[in-house]
C-alpha cells in the first residue's frame, strides 16, 4: 500500500512496529543514490555523483550555484529523469518518474518558496489534492484532527483554521512540514529552508528537525549557511561542478573546510571592516511613507541618513518594507507622504533616469526582472542607461568602438565570467550576473549606491568578491544602502543597521554593539531600540 494512503487511512495509529515512525509513518531506513549522470546542452549537470542518506540522520548537500545540487534533488522528486545511475529505497532498486511517485515512497520535499494557497486555511492546503475519506462531501473535520496531531507531536504550533495570507513567514514555514507528514513523507528534502526566518524561528525550526531526525525520519538539508550545516547536519556532501567531491562527518568540520571543498581554493569568510572617516550625510529620509496598489501601508514614517564612507545596512524578515524602500529612494515606488534628500537637493518626485543623472546607483532585487535585459549581450547591459550620453553615443550613433573597450575593462576589472562581451546576459551565471550589474553601477562613480539582497543566491567565491568592492567604495568615500536578508553580511559590512517591521523602523543601532539575537527580536516585532 503506498505511503501517502497507508497514512491517510490511519493504519500506522493501530501498529506497533519498529518500521513505523512514532507518527504511523513507514520508516525509510536508507536511500542510496548511484552514480547519477544528468545532462543538458552543453553542461553535465550530474556526473556520477553518490549520495546516500539514512534514518535518524540530516545529511547537508552543500555546493556553490551550478554545482548540482538541484538536479540531484529533482532527480531524487521525479522531476528529472538521470541519462544513468540508479536510486535504491531500503537497498531495493525503485523507478522515480515522478512527484507522484516520490511521495508514493515516502520522500517529501520543501521548497524554497512556498507552495501554499494565500486565500485557504491551513487544513485546506493540506488536503489539496488529496481523496477525502467520506467522498465526494469534504472531510476538513478529519484532516484538522490529524493536523493538529502532528503539530502537537512536532511542536508545530499550527492552527488548521488559520488563512495562510494572515500567518506570519515563519507559521507558513511550519504548515510546509505539516503538509510534507501528513502526505506519508519519511524523508525530507529541506531547500534553503531558512532563508527568510528570523534567527529565533531558525532556533525553533531546527528543535523540530532534530526531533524529526530523533524520532527516525531522514532528512536531506540543503543550504548556502556554513553556521547552519556546522549546528544542525550529521554529515555533508559538498558538490562541485556536477561531482561529488567528498562526504564527511560535520563534526570536527569548519567553515573554512567547507568553502575550500566547494570552490577548490582558500576563501576569506570573515569581513573584517576597517575604519573609516565618515564624511556628511549624502542620502536622507524623513518621514518617508508608502502603500501598495490595495492602498495598504507598506512603509510607515521611515527616517534616517545615509553619510558619504558609511555603509548602512537594513534588516528585516522578507515582506517587511524593503522592497519598496529600495524602490522608493529610486524612484521606482511612489511616497506618498515625507521627504527624500540627496545632499541638499530633494529627489522624492524624480524619476529614475532623473536620479541616475544626479549620481544615484541602484542594484536592484529581481537582478533578472530590473537589473539586466536578458537577450542583450554583456556589453549592452553595461551602457544602459549611459548609451544615450558621450562618449557611448554621438547624437543618434553609438560608438561601437568605445563601447566595445568600455565592456572589456569593465569584464577584467570585475572579473565577470563571460565567453564574449557579446554573449547574452541570460547565458551567464547568477554571480556573473550580479557582478555585471555592480560592475555598470560602480562605474558611474555614484553619489549614493542602493544594493538590494547583492549577494542573493550567489556563490561563496562571487560574494566574496562583491563583499570587497562594497567595503573598497566605502572606503573610497561612497554612501551605500545595504538591504540584505542575510543577518551575517548586514553585520559584517555595515556601520550602523536600520531594523524594519512591518514597514516600521524598529530601531538604529551600531552594528559593532548589536547581537544576531537581539536584531532577530527586532525583526519579529518584539523589541524596539534607541535610534544610534
Amino acid at each position: 500500500m503506498p505511503f501517502a494512503i497507508h497514512y491517510l487511512l490511519g493504519i500506522g495509529d493501530m501498529a506497533n512496529s519498529s518500521n513505523l515512525l512514532p507518527s504511523g509513518l513507514p520508516r525509510i531506513e536508507s536511500l542510496e543514490m548511484r552514480g547519477i549522470v544528468k545532462r543538458f546542452p552543453g553542461v553535465l549537470a550530474s556526473d556520477h555523483v553518490n549520495f546516500d542518506v539514512k534514518a535518524g540522520e540530516i545529511h547537508a548537500l552543500l555546493g556553490e550555484n551550478g554545482a548540482g545540487k538541484s538536479t540531484l534533488m529533482k532527480i531524487l522528486y521525479g522531476l528529472y529523469q538521470p541519462d544513468e545511475g540508479e536510486v535504491f529505497l531500503n537497498g531495493e532498486r525503485i523507478v522515480i518518474h515522478s512527484p507522484t511517485d516520490s511521495i508514493k515512497y515516502g520522500i517529501g520535499m520543501i521548497h524554497q518558496h512556498f507552495m501554499l494557497v494565500d486565500n485557504m486555511t491551513v487544513a485546506e492546503n493540506v488536503a489539496l489534492g488529496l481523496p477525502s475519506s467520506r467522498e465526494p462531501r469534504l472531510d476538513l473535520d478529519v484532516v484538522s484532527a490529524r493536523i493538529r496531531k502532528l503539530a502537537e507531536k512536532y511542536g508545530l504550533q499550527v492552527n488548521p483554521n488559520s488563512v495562510i495570507s494572515k500567518l506570519a513567514v515563519g507559521e507558513r514555514q511550519r504548515v510546509e512540514i505539516v503538509k510534507a507528514l501528513y502526505r506519508g513523507a519519511a524523508l525530507l528534502v529541506l531547500d534553503e529552508p531558512t532563508a527568510v526566518l528570523t534567527p529565533q524561528e531558525v532556533d525553533d525550526l531546527f528543535v523540530i528537525f532534530r526531533q524529526m531526525a530523533a524520532d527516525g525520519h531522514a532528512l536531506i538539508f540543503i543550504s548556502h549557511k556554513l553556521g547552519e550545516i556546522l549546528a544542525l547536519t550529521d554529515r555533508v556532501t559538498v558538490l562541485r561542478d556536477g561531482r561529488a567531491m567528498g562526504t564527511r562527518p560535520t563534526a570536527g568540520a569548519t567553515k573554512q573546510d567547507l568553502a575550500s571543498m566547494m570552490v577548490g581554493r582558500d576563501v576569506l569568510l570573515e569581513r573584517h571592516r576597517p575604519p573609516a572617516e565618515r564624511g556628511p550625510v549624502r542620502l536622507k529620509l524623513d518621514n518617508v511613507n508608502a502603500i501598495n496598489e490595495d492602498g495598504v501601508p507598506i512603509l510607515k514614517h521611515v527616517s534616517f541618513d545615509v553619510h558619504s564612507g558609511e555603509i548602512v545596512g537594513v534588516a528585516g524578515v522578507s515582506g517587511n518594507g524593503q522592497r519598496p524602500l529600495a524602490r522608493g529612494i529610486a524612484g521606482l515606488h511612489e511616497v506618498t507622504n515625507g521627504r527624500i534628500y540627496l545632499e541638499n537637493d530633494d529627489i522624492t518626485d524624480l524619476s529614475p533616469a532623473q536620479m541616475f543623472k544626479i549620481g544615484l546607483s541602484y542594484i536592484p532585487e529581481e537582478r533578472m526582472h530590473d537589473g539586466v535585459v536578458k537577450d542583450f549581450s554583456v556589453a549592452e547591459n553595461l551602457i544602459l542607461q549611459d548609451y544615450v550620453r558621450r562618449p557611448f553615443s554621438n547624437g543618434i550613433f553609438l560608438a561601437f568602438k568605445y563601447i566595445a573597450e568600455h565592456a572589456k575593462k569593465l569584464i577584467t576589472a570585475f572579473r565577470v565570467k563571460t565567453p564574449s562581451r557579446d554573449t547574452p546576459a541570460k547565458n551567464l551565471s547568477g554571480g556573473n550576473i550580479q557582478k555585471l550589474i555592480l560592475a555598470r553601477e560602480l562605474a558611474r562613480q555614484p553619489r549614493i549606491l542602493i544594493a538590494a539582497q547583492p549577494t542573493r543566491g550567489v556563490d561563496i567565491g562571487a560574494t566574496e568578491y562583491i563583499h570587497n568592492q562594497l567595503l573598497k567604495q566605502r572606503a573610497e568615500g561612497l554612501a551605500t544602502l545595504l538591504i540584505s536578508e542575510d543577518l551575517d553580511e548586514v553585520k559584517a559590512l555595515s556601520d550602523r543597521i536600520v531594523v524594519l517591521f512591518g514597514g516600521e523602523v524598529m530601531g538604529i543601532v551600531n552594528s559593532d554593539e548589536v547581537t544576531i539575537e537581539e536584531l532577530g527580536l527586532m525583526m519579529a516585532g518584539e523589541k524596539r531600540a534607541e535610534l544610534a
